[in-house]
């Protein structure tokens, strides 16, 4: 072989590998409405397997208002090169739309290890309003644990990020914010690894006028508290579910 003809082989094969790297990159599910959502990423815990997720909206029955509505929701394991998904998950109305919307969905690929042969994945769902006098804006945690050919949730809803407050337009009023991070613990409860979840709180208050305006912030310290697992799901304190 000349090396001329080296050349020419050694491109073509890192065409061929760069075509199958795409080729096996997952692609999001279609939809068709501009308020759904869906997303794909590929899952490094399992190489060859992909997460879907998908939220369709539907307008609530005798609404006037065309952002007034609910979300079904599917979510899905496939492995390269099937067409039928190997674990599936699906619910009816899992998000509402009514003032405050779903404005993001993401999956979440950490390393949640419940057990030692069982690794979940999270579905992050951030919910929003239009008010610039009273904003709102959070993030919501769902974890997922694959059995069979099914996908069940473990922890459901924990709130990982929270901005709100109000404001009089100029500058008098008050805002929070919380960010929480979750970690897996060395011990267990029922078989599944209890969870650390770190909460951060930031407040912040605003007086005068104008040139006057004065932002006074307080941050709180940290806390960690202990999730842990009934047999079921991981119970929430009061406090930690989203809306």
């Amino acid at each position: 072989m000349t090396l001329k003809s080296a050349r020419i082989g050694c491109a073509a094969l890192c065409v061929a590998l760069m075509a199958g790297q795409a080729f096996a990159e997952c692609t999001p599910s279609a939809v068709s409405g501009d308020l759904d959502f869906a997303v794909c990423k590929d899952w490094p815990a399992y190489p060859g397997q992909s997460i879907s997720a998908k939220a369709t909206f539907a307008r609530a029955a005798g609404s006037d208002v065309e952002t007034s509505g609910f979300y079904d929701f599917d979510l899905s394991v496939v492995q390269d090169g099937q067409a039928v998904p190997i674990a599936t998950f699906h619910q009816d109305s899992a998000f509402e739309s009514n003032g405050v919307a779903l404005h993001e969905l993401t999956l979440d690929t950490a390393r949640y290890s419940v057990t030692p042969d069982i690794r979940a994945f999270g579905v992050r769902t951030r919910f929003t309003n239009s008010s610039r006098l009273n904003p709102l804006d959070e993030t919501q945690l769902t974890l997922y644990v694959r059995e069979g050919q099914t996908l069940r949730p473990v922890l459901q809803q924990l709130l990982v990020y929270q901005y709100g407050g109000e404001w009089d337009g100029n500058c008098e009023g008050e805002r929070s914010e919380i960010t929480r991070t979750v970690e897996i613990a060395k011990t267990s409860s029922h078989g599944y690894a209890d969870l650390v979840v770190k909460t951060r709180e930031t407040g912040t208050s605003s007086v005068g006028r104008g040139d006057a305006c004065k932002d006074k912030i307080t941050e709180s310290k940290p806390v960690s508290t202990i999730l842990r697992y009934d047999g079921k799901s991981y119970v929430l304190p009061q406090g930690f579910k989203g809306l």
